[in-house]
């Protein structure tokens, strides 16, 4: 048996989550805000605990550095049930995130670090062997991982593994090295701008028709109004949850970790779509991403 029924690959570091007048003012304003938390960041650290709160054996591969943030990454991991394989952060302090809060919308400034620090060797064959499924997460904030992603993908699925990815946005808005990748990926997971621009089309449906065609089935992820898929042959539609919004950080990578665990669980493509959208939804209701992060009683409770 596996060790790992998900090895999760990517970013992880604090985020600095501030709510209330956040958008700032130059000229010397001071502005006053109405809460500030320093919590578990990273698209792939979020997505590896929400994993492990459903039930999943969980590994991450991260670069963590040997500094105070990298100890508060280590130690909120260790808490929530997450194996950390940790990798050396090459001599970078270990990233941070300030997110920049409001109820229906943030921005985010990244310091990238350690982030950046991961390859496609740290990602070994042995360490493949140890799992069922692959995660990666964030790729444009890592792209020396990027440039050689779509051999570790066919590496992993040489070995036996199915494989998922979150690109989230690219900075640079240029998208390399992505079809290549998505050759080798079972499910992709962008949400609605992200399908767009890797697409070139507006029309989601179009775009993802376009992407399934080359291999992967499609998870978008769509806010408030829940989630859809798309693979060879078909279609379906999730709503989310209704919840009182707190912060949407890490909302999308909660989404990731519920349809990663009921597909590893067996389930279906739509109902694996319901838990996503569902655990997406009730991961709003507290300060960053992994406060209120669904269990498996809270996705199939009504």
């Amino acid at each position: 048996m596996a060790e790992f029924d998900v090895l999760v690959v990517g970013d992880a570091n604090p985020d600095l989550l501030l709510r209330g007048d956040v958008r700032p003012r130059f000229g010397q304003a001071e502005q006053l805000l109405t809460a500030a938390d320093l919590v578990l960041g990273g698209s792939a650290a979020i997505t590896a605990a929400g994993c492990a709160r459903l039930g999943l054996r969980t590994g991450l591969l991260a670069a963590v550095g040997d500094d105070v943030f990298g100890g508060l990454v280590r130690a909120q991991l260790s808490a929530l049930g997450v194996t950390l394989l940790a990798v050396d952060g090459r001599g970078a302090p270990t990233g941070l995130t300030v997110v920049l809060s409001e109820p229906d919308d943030r921005g985010m400034l990244t310091l990238p670090g350690t982030i950046a620090a991961l390859r496609p060797s740290d990602v070994s064959d042995d360490l493949l062997a140890s799992a069922r499924h692959l995660h990666v997460a964030s790729l444009y904030l890592q792209p020396g991982l990027a440039s050689g992603l779509a051999e570790v993908f066919a590496r992993a699925r040489r070995a036996g593994l199915s494989t998922s990815l979150d690109t989230n946005w690219d900075p640079a808005e240029r998208w390399e090295s992505i079809a290549s990748i998505l050759e080798h990926t079972d499910v992709f997971l962008p949400n609605a701008n992200e399908l767009r621009a890797i697409a070139g089309l507006d029309d989601v449906d179009e775009a993802a028709s376009k992407l399934v065609a080359g291999g992967p089935t499609v998870v978008m992820k769509n806010g408030a109004a829940g989630a859809r898929a798309w693979w060879p042959g078909g279609t379906c539609d999730a709503p989310g949850r209704a919840v009182e919004v707190v912060d949407t950080t890490g909302a999308g990578d909660s989404f990731n970790a519920g349809f990663l665990a009921a597909r590893l669980g067996g389930l279906a493509i739509a109902e694996a779509i319901g838990w996503a959208a569902v655990a997406g939804s009730l991961s709003t209701r507290a300060a960053g991403g992994t406060a209120a992060q669904a269990t498996r009683a809270d996705i199939v409770s009504p």
